[in-house]
């Protein structure tokens, strides 16, 4: 299928920055100082500022293979592609930062082309994706590998069933590019230094018996597809994962999950066999009155160029639905007026602003969690900016498996020790989930109790006797099976 790629530029003379490297890729300007800062997406040949890419052409430079090829997945790579932009101690940092990561490093050509290399220290897409040993600190205690206790929610491997009418499909442990602040990085890309992952590869026969088991379970109506990243299936997986779940009578809904809208829009450009896959599955969703979307994962509005919209418009076009869930992180979104820009872009490319996650509790990216105090402050302030509809929830995923509550939900909050306490009836009405604050954000006297390890018990008790429960609740092994990092 030939895609029209429009080019026509939004960013008048006035608006240009002068010629430098990255010298597009600015803050926006919020939407107190522009109400159409949202529209304004880069355009034209942004990649060229690299030097790797300086000599990149458009078609190239779109082409989905390229994109796979030329992921940086080492420092030298790193190093290569940014030719003489950096000097050398940044690599030194970047390798000191992979040392402790539980994330092995890929990054797109896109998203290398958007990072500000000006100022690589403060830019929010290169803390996304890039670890710094520099940034890197301790851990919270409480933090778990598999914090959400996905592995004790599968029936079989790769699936998981935590909520009475919905499953996880986990297609495979792949993707096109890695967070560092990934929830599954117990599983999801290779073996690092300090996580020996749980791989879940892409093979039909693993699929096949988790197909058996929703065959088998009637309750469950809705499918998450997700892994990794549907964008490493092929375009015939794509197709029988479809087939398999919409021929199931009592599936009524399925989602295939997908971050390459946000870090590899090229896919949804050039790889025509594996979008008509994924359309086709949505046309006979229809047919049969089950809903297919998209969901994707864009936290930063500067992720979202000419490029995103092209990729946007043709699933809209063909009437796919996408929503966006996103993940607040210290220092690239926990901010009003980028999330306002950030929820004003998704829905002016046709993207439904769907979720705002509360950063999980996983390893080695302590740097990147905010307080939930931050994020109900932030809340408030997102909330009437825009319509109802294209208004994000704010929710967090219980740890300990509780599922996902929205963030005003807890029973206690004890903002001094950093302890919210939640419930989830609809999991396991007598169980007891707890979220931790990063303990560097607290006051003087709540870090002064987490650094006595002896206190650790009784702070959590103290919280769950606030919420009016019994501590007995608590789920076994609390203090005593927590998964770190080597600290260095």
């Amino acid at each position: 299928m030939d895609v029209e790629i429009s080019k026509a530029s939004v960013v008048t003379e006035e608006d240009a920055e002068p010629p430098g490297i990255a010298g597009a890729l600015v803050t926006p300007a919020t939407p107190a100082e522009d109400a159409h800062v949202h529209k304004r997406l880069l355009e034209g040949e942004f990649w060229q500022l690299i030097p790797a890419y300086r000599d990149v052409g458009q078609a190239t430079f779109l082409d989905h293979h390229w994109q796979s090829q030329h992921a940086v997945t080492r420092v030298d790579k790193l190093a290569a592609t940014l030719g003489e932009l950096l000097p050398e101690p940044f690599f030194r940092d970047v390798e000191a930062g992979l040392a402790r990561a539980p994330m092995s490093l890929r990054i797109s050509p896109y998203i290398m082309a958007l990072i500000d290399w000006r100022d690589p220290y403060g830019d929010p897409l290169r803390k996304q994706f890039l670890p710094l040993g520099s940034e890197q600190i301790d851990d919270h205690p409480m933090v778990g590998l598999d914090s959400l206790h996905e592995r004790d929610d599968s029936p079989v491997p790769g699936l998981v069933h935590r909520y009475p009418d919905k499953a996880l499909f986990l297609a495979l442990d792949l993707c096109p590019v890695y967070c560092r602040f990934c929830t599954r990085s117990y599983s999801v890309g290779v073996d690092t230094d300090g996580v020996a992952k749980y791989h879940l590869r892409a093979k039909p026969e693993r699929w096949e018996k988790a197909f058996d088991y929703i065959r088998e379970h009637e309750q469950i109506e809705d499918i998450v597809i997700s892994g990794g990243d549907v964008h490493n299936l092929r375009a015939d997986q794509i197709a029988d994962i479809g087939d398999s779940l919409l021929e199931i009578p009592h599936v009524r809904r399925m989602r295939f999950a997908t971050k390459a809208i946000a870090v590899q829009p090229t896919k949804f450009l050039t790889d025509d066999a594996w979008v008509e896959a994924l359309i086709n599955v949505a046309r006979r969703g229809r047919r049969l009155g089950k809903e297919v979307a998209v969901h994707t994962h864009v936290s930063h509005p500067r992720e979202i160029t000419w490029i995103t919209q092209q990729a946007t418009r043709r699933l809209y076009s063909e009437g796919v639905t996408v929503r966006n869930q996103c993940v607040l992180l210290r220092g690239v979104n926990d901010d009003p007026e980028i999330l306002k820009t950030l929820v004003k872009r998704l829905s002016y490319i046709n993207v439904q602003p769907y979720y705002v996650y509360q950063h999980d509790l996983v390893p080695g990216v302590e740097d990147l969690r905010t307080t939930l105090d931050t994020t109900l402050r932030i809340e408030k302030q997102i909330r009437g900016s825009t319509a109802g509809f294209n208004t994000p929830t704010f929710v967090i995923d219980a740890p300990g498996g509780g599922g996902k509550r929205d963030v005003h939900s807890f029973e206690h909050y004890d903002r001094s020790t950093g302890v919210s306490v939640f419930r989830s009836p609809n999991i396991d009405d007598s169980a007891i989930y707890l979220y931790f604050d990063p303990i560097e954000l607290l006051p003087a006297e709540g870090r002064m109790r987490w650094a006595d390890p002896n206190e650790h018990a009784t702070i959590i008790g103290n919280a769950v006797l606030a919420a009016g429960l019994d501590p007995a609740g608590l789920p076994e092994g609390l203090f005593t099976q927590r998964r770190r990092l080597p600290v260095m």
